[in-house]
């Protein structure tokens, strides 16, 4: 076990990163070209990876600081992408707490205790930093082996961790999730409270050791109508991503389906706003203000001839160009038969693409 971990500092992340393209484009300043990075990009897809995890549980893996600085290392090698996303999961911070939940193969986060009532929620404790010192140890050891290139730092949103707690695992329709927001506010309340303070900490972990860069992952926010987001679930994102912004790092929220909710994802407090593969970047660009974004060619794309994933990858770039920043990623996380090779070819191809126009 690591040594108790100090507690996390509130200024700006310094360091050789703080001058990546990454750093800059999310801030909204010139660049040469935009970064590349993708979501997933460590993990399930690279066949290194899937050789290092033999016999490991997902949850041992993210909590073995050795195996984390390997796994996240392993896509910056390989594909040369502009920065790293720390190798853990979203639940990873339950689980530190104390909250009885695993990762089944083939299923996702399973929770032994779904919450209920309020009584559940105040079962839950609040994360210390002692509680995550492998994480401390682990972005400490990928600053040093990363140099130049930035580390984003993750936490899941209060409404998608929420949703695993009360539906007990993953669920398409959210319908016990909705129903505790709708029949039981004052449990709902508390319980993204809670989450958003898990949330919070484990950012200002994460930037403390070292981290030039955060993302909030809301994945199932896409379930929300604007109206029922912006009163129930705003409120708890903000009180993350204003923590995390007073650390003086970049703040990046994506959801997946969130077509209707850019703008108010981007009003929760986010510098970069990341689009999913449905909205047009261009359409995108006009929802999100004076802000940067990113994103969003469709992972399928990848299982097509390389010239077609290409050109969509090049109309992206061009109408990117028209934001405050732009950050290239896929539209959601890559697919895990995806080919790494395309990927390269991806990563190279908008490093060294010029516009015509």
């Amino acid at each position: 076990m690591t040594s108790p971990v100090t507690s996390p500092v509130t200024n700006p992340a310094t360091g050789p990163a703080t001058g990546s393209l990454l750093v800059r484009a999310a801030r909204g300043e010139t660049v040469p070209r935009p970064p590349v990075w993708f979501m997933r990009q460590a993990g399930r897809s690279l066949p290194e990876y899937l050789k290092l995890r033999e016999g490991t549980a997902m949850l041992d893996a993210c909590m073995d600081p050795g195996l984390v600085v390997e796994i996240t290392l392993q896509p910056v090698r390989r594909y040369g992408v502009d920065a790293a996303i720390f190798f853990s999961d979203i639940v990873l911070p339950l689980k530190a707490v104390g909250v009885d939940l695993d990762i089944v193969p083939g299923v996702g986060p399973v929770v032994a205790q779904p919450v209920r009532t309020l009584a559940d929620v105040e079962a839950i404790p609040d994360l210390e930093p002692e509680h995550v010192g492998f994480v401390t140890e682990a972005v400490r050891g990928l600053v040093g082996e990363l140099g130049p290139t930035p580390l984003i730092g993750f936490a899941g949103a209060p409404f998608t961790v929420a949703s695993y707690l009360v539906e007990g695992g993953p669920s398409k329709e959210h319908a016990k999730t909705k129903a505790m927001m709708f029949g039981a506010p004052d449990v709902w309340d508390a319980l993204l409270r809670k989450i958003a303070g898990i949330a919070a900490t484990y950012l200002e972990v994460q930037v403390a050791a070292g981290a030039s860069a955060v993302q909030l992952f809301d994945s199932w926010a896409g379930a929300l109508t604007p109206a029922d987001y912006a009163e129930r679930v705003l409120p708890h994102s903000a009180r993350v991503l204003e923590r995390a912004g007073r650390l003086g790092v970049p703040r990046i929220h994506f959801g997946v389906g969130t077509t209707n909710l850019l703008g108010l994802m981007g009003e929760a407090g986010a510098d970069v706003v990341g689009v999913d593969w449905r909205t047009p970047l261009a359409t995108a660009i006009g929802q999100v203000g004076d802000r940067a974004v990113q994103g969003n060619l469709d992972p399928t794309l990848v299982f097509a001839p390389t010239e077609v994933m290409l050109a969509r990858a090049a109309e992206i770039i061009d109408a990117g160009r028209a934001a405050k920043g732009h950050i290239f990623n896929l539209g959601h996380g890559v697919i895990p038969s995806t080919d790494p090779d395309q990927l390269k070819r991806l990563t190279e191809f908008v490093q060294t693409y010029e516009p015509t126009g």
